[in-house]
């Protein structure tokens, strides 16, 4: 036992120059090969981060970050008492909640039908499938949607011919989220399944055989061995979904409402583009950005935080 301890302390002592000289010694490969990644972080993830300071001033182009008059939290007032501000708050947590509600257990639920599948050829063509619709673009997938629900579209035609009016969709606040929703899914549920599919492959059989020998059904399996085993896997990606929560698809958004939607489809994002492209008011772009990023922090943090204490998982 002192030997062991004798030995960490020598572990502790060795300068920090000489531990970096050997680690790089043995993984020099692994971190050439992450390189390029840093970089990329430094470069175009960090470096931008220094044009947060324009939340804090009025910003001018021709006076540069250095000459702008800085104005302090103004804008974060303004942003809090805007006449929207209500309107694009509360469309961002219902979109992001029922998204949430609706979108998460839906690959999981396609992880666990595709490995229960007894051919590995019929299994490889679901899965190809439901991947495919992901690497489909956002603006072919909003042409669609708005073809297949326009006043002659074919999900009208359909809808029509059991009492429905013939309306075009888009243009009806109550279809808007629907129509969101279920396009995402359709969307993102393939690709999403991947990372639960994994896991589902790093359950150990011998615990679904033990299972079977003590007459558990397929329904027992499910509740007392594969969703333990993927509670870890669910409660990550839950913790990355809520994080993202504040930041909904808005490019998907912005290509599928118009001014007849604003109510019910205009979210913060959305807002932060028409201020900050479209209207030229960088700084309260700017300030309203940093606020919808600030919130999604504290989400993720509480979430983790959350997480630990129930499950002893999570992020960190």
């Amino acid at each position: 036992m002192k030997k062991g301890k004798d030995k960490a302390n020598v572990v502790a002592n060795v300068p920090l120059a000489l531990k970096l000289k050997k680690d790089w010694s043995k993984y020099r490969t692994l971190y050439l090969l992450f390189l390029p990644i840093l970089v990329y972080y430094i470069i175009f993830q960090y470096g931008p981060m220094f044009g947060l300071v324009i939340a804090f001033q009025n910003y001018k182009p021709r006076l540069g970050f250095m000459k702008s008059p800085f104005v302090g939290l103004e804008h974060f007032k303004n942003f809090i008492n805007d006449y929207y501000f209500k309107r694009v708050l509360s469309n961002t947590i219902r979109i992001s909640v029922t998204n949430l509600i609706f979108s998460f257990p839906c690959p999981i639920l396609l992880a666990i039908f595709i490995s229960e599948l007894r051919s590995k050829k019929y299994s490889k063509i679901v899965q190809t499938i439901t991947y495919i619709p992901h690497f489909i673009s956002v603006v072919v997938v909003t042409s669609i949607i708005m073809d297949l629900t326009g006043r002659n579209g074919a999900i009208t035609t359909f809808l029509a011919k059991f009492g429905f009016t013939p309306v075009t969709m888009l243009n009806e606040p109550k279809y808007f989220l629907p129509l969101y929703i279920i396009s995402g899914i359709w969307q993102n549920i393939g690709w999403n399944s991947i990372v639960y599919l994994a896991a589902l492959l790093a359950i150990d059989a011998q615990l679904y055989e033990a299972a079977r020998i003590d007459g558990a059904g397929k329904l027992r399996q499910l509740w007392s061995i594969t969703l333990p085993c993927l509670l870890p896997t669910i409660v990550v990606m839950l913790i990355l979904q809520v994080g993202k929560m504040f930041n909904v698809g808005y490019e998907k958004i912005i290509l599928m409402y118009n001014p007849m939607t604003y109510e019910v489809a205009d979210v913060i994002n959305s807002y932060v583009y028409r201020e900050g492209l479209l209207n030229l008011n960088y700084s309260y772009a700017a300030a309203v950005g940093m606020f919808n990023s600030i919130v999604s922090l504290i989400l993720v943090w509480t979430t983790n935080k959350i997480s630990n204490k129930l499950t002893g998982s999570g992020l960190w």
